[in-house]
């Protein structure tokens, strides 16, 4: 039933996709993310993964021979970072409306200018409206698990959409954690052999990307939105699935931390999601009836099981680790958004904005600015609707 290993972020990753099974994985290097396809080369190299290798000259080629593969019915697997996912956006639309299952590796790094390696969420975020299954790892475990988890949701007929699985560079890229491996044979049967809506075999005329009329357009966008709202079905199947096979205990599109009693709630994604489960604990040990609400998936955005969870609250806090410049931060702006078809007297929502560029924020950080809202509502009834804070040591 598997092996225990301590792994970093990235091989945690590598080691999902070895279980997965890929038949192409194409690469270009970039910080942080270049370990995963080290590792995948050095285990097909050792005959351990029986998998072709494309080393390209760009990441928008990366993704393009992902495409072209994945459209002959090859699973196909990448992995990129920062400028590097920037640079593959055309290619990232062409996979989405093509309706063609994938997997890439998003191991988040700020954008530049200036030269920056350090993580936040915004080369991820940037992709929110491209038409990609996008979820983000909270810890190790999780990248590993995330990544064989959307081989199986991105390949269902009910989706058939590319996937991508977002972790923090070095956070947990590069830190090393104890990580349960499962069963390879299990893994095998679960996933079952690649499925996808068409393929391109020379045996019957097909076209993809040609001109389409206003209409036709219309009608394979709104194709991928309904497919969305399947996806959200399909994640919480396969997480029980999931769950059962191989004894983990994820929720589905979003998890609950003392949501139960909850007067408060918080609501972030990603690594820090840690500090903060921390700073949430040390407040109702102190009293304050506080909960959080770490988003797994962030697209589909979970906007049900959001509302289910804070329809009775009194205030939320969203925590974003990215900015829509000019507007406030986007998880921020789906829930604000989301809220105004739920119900015409919403709980108070603030949006704080932070750890931007790689700046640390600590438990105590989190403490401080969840106490401070929290007070702030019982006192004046309104507090700040949007802050960017800048922590400086």
């Amino acid at each position: 039933m598997g092996v225990k290993k301590a792994l970093t972020g990235n091989y945690a990753v590598s080691y999902a996709v070895k279980l997965a099974r890929p038949d192409v994985i194409a690469a270009y290097p970039i910080t942080p993310q270049t370990s995963i396809v080290e590792k995948l080369s050095e285990m097909i190299e050792n005959g351990e993964l029986d998998s072709v290798m494309i080393r390209v000259e760009s990441e928008h080629s990366a993704l393009a021979a992902c495409f072209g593969a994945a459209v002959a019915g090859a699973r196909v697997f990448t992995a990129t970072s920062s400028q590097g996912l920037l640079y593959m956006h055309e290619v990232v639309h062409w996979a989405s409306r093509a309706r063609i299952p994938m997997v890439m590796a998003i191991v988040s790094r700020t954008i530049n200018t200036p030269w920056n390696i350090w993580p936040d969420h915004s080369d991820f975020m940037d992709q929110r409206d491209a038409g990609w299954i996008m979820s983000y790892a909270m810890d190790n475990q999780e990248a590993l698990d995330l990544v064989l988890q959307a081989f199986k949701i991105s390949e269902d007929p009910s989706v058939y959409l590319p996937a991508m699985v977002g972790l923090e560079g070095f956070i947990l890229g590069h830190t090393t954690m104890p990580v349960d491996i499962p069963d390879e044979s299990m893994v095998r049967e679960w996933l079952g052999p690649r499925r996808q809506g068409y393929i391109i075999d020379g045996s019957t005329p097909l076209a993809v990307g040609g001109l389409t009329m206003p209409e036709d357009t219309e009608n394979i966008f709104c194709g991928i939105q309904e497919a969305m709202n399947e996806a959200k079905k399909v994640i919480k199947e396969v997480t029980n699935e999931y769950n059962k096979l191989f004894g983990r205990k994820y929720s589905g599109l979003i998890e609950c931390f003392h949501c139960s009693d909850a007067k408060y709630i918080t609501i972030s994604m990603g690594a820090w999601s840690g500090d903060l489960m921390e700073a949430v604990e040390k407040l109702r040990n102190e009293g304050y009836p506080i909960g959080l609400i770490r988003i797994r998936y962030y697209r589909p955005f979970p906007m049900e099981d959001i509302w289910e969870v804070i329809r009775s609250s009194k205030g939320v806090l969203v925590y974003d680790r990215s900015i829509s410049f000019g507007s406030y931060g986007p998880i921020f702006t789906d829930l604000a958004g989301g809220l105004l078809t739920y119900t015409r007297n919403p709980p108070y929502v603030s949006n704080i904005v932070a750890g931007i560029a790689g700046v640390n924020v600590t438990t105590e950080d989190f403490y401080k600015l969840t106490k401070e809202f929290i007070d702030e509502v019982e006192k004046n009834g309104q507090p700040p609707g949007f802050k960017w804070v800048r922590i400086r040591r």
